[in-house]
């Protein structure tokens, strides 16, 4: 499953990024395999999703997040 499948206020552990300076950048935000995360919304036609990360919210474009690959958390 990727980023984008996810719904608006579920949780996931990400597994996977993407290649390459995409990679890059969002490490250095503090992204990478084994963080989780929370969706928090997703724009329409395309448009950015935004997410939570320790206490940080920040948008990530939605062709990069079609990229991550996450395994959802199950609830409580």
């Amino acid at each position: 499953m990727n980023l984008i499948e996810m719904k608006n206020g579920e949780s996931a552990v990400i597994k996977l990024l993407p290649n390459g300076e995409a990679a890059q950048r969002l490490e250095a935000l503090g992204l990478h395999g084994g963080k989780t995360i929370e969706k928090l919304s997703c724009m329409p036609f395309g448009g950015p999703v935004t997410v939570l990360l320790d206490g940080r919210q920040f948008a990530i474009s939605h062709g990069i997040a079609e990229q991550i690959e996450i395994e959802i958390q199950p609830a409580g």
